[in-house]
């Protein structure tokens, strides 16, 4: 390969630039493989990685995208070969290291995960780090909530959100919540498996106390903000509250009352240091519930189409998952 595309993040002199340019493969490193990247995904970190000033990268340039999958087309790893399928997702990919968003690259044989047979590239992609997260949050609330239990998911219309009503829904939970203000997903959530839907002022109890009524048995939450602090406060007795993503804010305006009172758990959701065990699991996990991929939501665009996925996830007003296809015809 003489040359590839990608789309790089730039930012010099406090000018700020992003758009596909062309680049020359560099020497491959012992213990990495390079790999053609037939698909990547866009997240909210990505979206974030490339807007300016966000503080996701930290130093210039730099090719975003957490994820990605593809095939191993060069190796200086003895444990990979040429010819397999491997996904990627997490470590330092699209934040420290180049990322996803590109045609080709070069990851550590340590960040590799052979795609699950049932799985393709694709469909690995339309799952991503948001499917991933979602389903390292319900394998962990299955262990704990039981089936007819209150779940209430935030952000329901969002990556994790979706992935994880639908996977709740598969699993044989019967009472979801989907918190979500846009009216226009209404019955796709309720295809997903939410029982109802409600936006999140009317979820939120008036006035929030530090311990309201009991009406929560789990929470999936990928919103953060004054929205967890209200939802805490009505979690059961040994309820569980599962953090995903902060996209209504970093700052969690409670008290310990919930905690100490009710023996609630806070469990903190990363994707991006997974263990390998676990790693592993959790993909064979969503690729034992591959189906459910007909369900969600997802539009495909090319490696030259990202500013518009990006900004409407930057916006709030990205519905689903947006998957990238590496071809440019």
């Amino acid at each position: 390969m003489e040359q590839f595309l990608a789309f790089e993040v730039t930012k010099t002199d406090n000018v700020y630039a992003r758009g596909i340019v062309r680049k020359k493969p560099q020497a491959l490193p012992n213990k990495h493989v390079a790999i053609k990247v037939d698909y990547s995904d866009i997240n909210y970190k990505d979206a974030l990685a490339s807007a300016k000033n966000s503080g996701v990268i930290r130093d210039y340039p730099k090719i975003p995208g957490v994820d990605l999958a593809g095939e191993i087309i060069e190796s200086r790893s003895e444990n990979w070969q040429i010819g397999q399928k491997v996904l990627v997702t997490g470590y330092g990919l699209g934040v420290s290291a180049n990322g996803g968003f590109s045609q080709y690259q070069q990851v550590p044989e340590e960040w590799l995960v052979a795609l699950p047979e049932n799985l393709t590239t694709k469909e690995a992609m339309i799952f991503g780090t948001a499917g991933f997260t979602a389903a390292l949050a319900v394998t962990k609330l299955e262990k704990v909530i039981p089936k007819n239990g209150r779940v209430v998911v935030t952000g329901a219309s969002g990556g994790v959100g979706s992935v994880a009503i639908a996977l709740l829904h598969r699993l044989g939970y019967t009472n979801i919540t989907a918190v979500s203000r846009k009216k226009a997903d209404v019955a796709w959530l309720k295809d997903l498996g939410a029982t109802e839907i409600v936006e999140p002022e009317e979820i939120l109890p008036e006035p929030i106390k530090a311990l309201n009524k009991q009406r929560i048995a789990a929470v999936i939450d990928s919103v953060g903000g004054d929205l967890l602090a209200g939802l805490i406060s009505q979690v059961n007795y040994g309820g569980s509250v599962f953090l995903c993503g902060n996209a209504g804010g970093i700052q969690l305006n409670t008290t310990v009352l919930p905690f100490i009172l009710r023996g609630i758990k806070i469990i903190g959701i990363d994707s991006v240091n997974v263990e390998m065990p676990e790693r592993k699991a959790t993909w064979q996990f969503l690729a034992h519930h591959q189906p459910l991929i007909e369900q969600l939501h997802y539009q495909e665009v090319s490696l030259i189409e990202l500013d518009e996925p990006i900004d409407a996830l930057l916006a709030g007003t990205h519905q689903g998952r947006t998957i990238v296809q590496m071809e440019v015809k």
